[in-house]
């Protein structure tokens, strides 16, 4: 069993994380935390804290992982190109192939498929 977790911001459609709730993944949103709002760099240093990979369509994130080196993998797909069955497709994926280990440190960039 995977010991990946996830952590989507809030750019990210809460259907997103509900769906992938529903394959037993481990997954929280900023909109469950309560936490919208707050600060880019508070979300990734949360989602490391919490030893989750961030999920995001936000560019902001890719620019922070440059000087944030320590954090637990970032997931970056862009809004117009991916939707809600690519999320739940790609981080099952990664769920079933990867540690949380492997992806530390690490930008990955969703794709549609």
């Amino acid at each position: 069993m995977s010991n990946l977790s996830f952590y989507f911001d809030e750019s990210v459609e809460v259907a997103v994380s509900e769906q992938i709730a529903l394959h037993k993944i481990d997954v929280v949103s900023a909109h469950s935390l309560g936490t919208l709002g707050d600060d880019d760099l508070v979300h990734l240093q949360r989602a490391t804290e919490m030893g989750r990979v961030l999920c995001t369509y936000d560019t902001d994130f890719l620019h922070l992982a440059a000087s944030f080196l320590d954090h637990t993998g970032i997931i970056f797909a862009r809004s117009d190109k991916t939707g809600i069955g690519d999320w739940v497709r790609e981080i099952r994926q990664y769920h079933a192939t990867k540690t949380a280990e492997e992806l530390r440190g690490q930008i990955l960039f969703l794709q549609r498929r």
